[in-house]
């Protein structure tokens, strides 16, 4: 077993009744801010590895470092351009960022704005996109995980039951409201149940801006 999912046991054995939380981050900060979130109840972070236009967030590494410096356990996500090699994109950022530093590669299934890397209409060729992106992480002995939310699966894959394949992997999705638990989860894909809620975005917390997660 991982040691974060192990870390992630322990807190939930000590408080069963209580929501665990972390954050998202996709700006590089200091390990003291990182510190005050750890003392205001966060203990997860999940940090952009990977960026939208097809290349590696150049501040990942230190962004790491710095929260596990601050006693957070960490994962990365990855936001793929479709418009380039699925295979290309994982391996340039596996190894661009130690696999010690991170538990689990998140995957970004949601509108892309940056040019020539929108996810098309061709639904089929997005599912074999993303179960190429999976495969090629698991290739590299790493965890990983689904970021969607059952709006941006439907029009990405086509329909909320679409691409039910990879729902054999854990899902972290969004609903914005602001509840930290999982009373409002609708099954997609897959998945009939989460392992992540971002139930709050674009929020300010220890001056540094976040996304606030909740994991059961």
């Amino acid at each position: 077993m991982q040691l974060w999912k192990i870390y992630l046991s322990l807190l939930l054995a000590v408080v069963p009744c209580s929501a665990v939380l972390g954050v998202d981050v996709s700006q590089l900060f200091a390990s003291s801010t990182y510190t005050c979130m750890k003392n205001n109840g966060y203990h997860y972070i999940i940090i952009r590895g990977y960026c939208s236009f097809g290349g590696i967030d150049t501040n990942a590494v230190s962004n790491l470092n710095n929260a596990k410096s601050a006693g957070l356990t960490a994962d990365i996500y990855m936001f793929p351009c479709r418009g380039k090699s699925a295979t290309a994109q994982v391996d340039q950022m596996v190894s661009a960022i130690s696999g010690n530093l991170y538990g689990t590669v998140w995957i970004d299934v949601e509108t892309n704005p940056s040019s020539g890397c929108g996810w098309g209409s061709d639904h089929t060729g997005n599912c074999n996109y993303l179960t190429e992106l999976v495969n090629r992480v698991k290739y590299h002995s790493k965890n990983v995980g689904i970021y969607s939310s059952q709006n941006m699966w439907t029009s990405i894959m086509g329909s909320a039951k679409a691409c039910g394949g990879l729902g054999a992997h854990p899902l972290w999705y969004a609903h914005y409201d602001k509840t930290a638990s999982f009373s409002d989860f609708v099954a997609f894909g897959g998945w009939t149940k989460p392992q992540i809620k971002q139930f709050e975005g674009d929020v300010i917390l220890c001056g540094a801006g976040v996304d606030k997660n909740y994991h059961a």
